[in-house]
This record gives structure tokens, sequence and C-alpha cells, in this order.
């Protein structure tokens, strides 16, 4: 079901060069994450795990307005298929149902995302992921695909390959591209953004 996953590479040894990137964004930048970004923008934060299991979670990342949840991110996440032994215990956090990002800046990692492709996608209406943002028509959703890495001291670790779209309201395309590097020679092709629309319109939320 998730073949569209074997199109990203997910190498035990990092290049060289995004070593020395991840290592030198960690010494250089803050990254916001998207729960950061989220309450910033709304005002409230949470996360519903809607699937989890040894290598794929998928979740909404939400803002609450009057008892009512948005989802402002909609997220895949494909773990790697050997987390190291050195984030571990971060590592069962995630999968008992808390924030990735919070969970791993607040133990002192430094997150890196290795943007793999920045586009568009066309969500269609009466699906369930367009059900958790309330939207009511067919809407063009902002998509980021992107490794994410973790830093501490001088190791970088590949942790994931995650999938995410974003609500017309918090993200658009425009906004991702001014907000990370992205090498258009390394755009997806149309039959992977097709995978990528049907994953989403098939995603197990329930």
């Amino acid at each position: 079901m998730l073949k569209v996953f074997d199109t990203f590479s997910q190498n035990d040894q990092l290049a060289p060069a995004v070593l020395a990137a991840a290592l030198s964004a960690c010494a250089t930048e803050t990254v916001l994450l998207n729960s950061e970004r989220i309450e910033n923008r709304f005002g409230s934060y949470g996360i519903d795990v809607l699937a989890s299991e040894a290598s794929l979670r998928r979740s909404s990342l939400y803002s609450l307005e009057n008892a009512q949840k948005t989802c402002r991110t909609y997220a895949i996440v494909r773990f790697v298929d050997n987390p190291d032994s050195s984030f571990g215990a971060e590592h069962a956090e995630v999968l008992a149902g808390n924030s990735l990002g919070e969970v791993f800046k607040q133990n002192g990692w430094h997150i890196q995302k290795q943007t793999v492709h920045i586009g568009s996608v066309m969500l269609p209406a009466h699906t369930p992921v367009s059900d958790l943002m309330h939207l009511e028509q067919e809407t063009k959703l902002a998509l980021h695909v992107y490794q994410l890495l973790l830093a501490r001291g001088q190791q970088v670790f590949e942790y994931a390959m995650i999938i995410e779209v974003h609500h017309p309201e918090y993200l658009s395309e425009t906004d991702l591209l001014k907000n990370y590097s992205y090498d258009h020679a390394d755009f997806l092709s149309s039959a992977s953004l097709q995978e990528l629309a049907a994953l989403l319109t098939s995603s197990g939320v329930e």
C-alpha cells in the first residue's frame, strides 16, 4: 500500500553533503516545528494519532476553536527500518502517541528537514482527510515531502520520511518554498504524485 515510499531514498549512510548541511544547520538555525507554528498562528495545538504501527504513523495536527478540531497538517510518517538505539527512548515516546518534533527537541536533539519535494495535490471532497480539515469541496493542498534528520553533537541520523499536506488557511505551496530550501531538479514525477494523492484519499482514517 505504501510503495510510494520506495521512490525516496532511506540509506543507512547519509551523503557527506547532507551530513555537513545538517550539522551546520544545528549550529546556526532554529527549526520552527509544525506544533509551534500552528500554535503561533491559531492559538492552540494538538495531535491525534490516527493509525500507528512499528514503521508507519498517520496523524492530524490540529488547532482547536469552540471545542472543534481542525486539522492543519495531515502527516504520514514512514520511520526508518532500524532506528538507532541512541534515540530509542524518544522513539518509544513517539510510538506512544506524542508529538514527534516536541519529543526530540525537548530531549536535546536538533531537527533538520531535508526537503525532497514541495508542490501541491488536489484533495477531493468527502474524504477522511477533507473531513478532518472541514473542507467541503475539492481543494488544492500544499504538499511537503522530506527526510527528517536528527543531530546531536557530531552525530546525524535519518529518522523518518514524512509526507505532509497542509490546510489552505495554514500553509500554501508559496509559504513552503519560502520556509525550506528545495532543489527543483528533484521534483517528483506525475506518477508519484498520483500515488501520493491515492494514499491521502485512502489513508485509513476512520
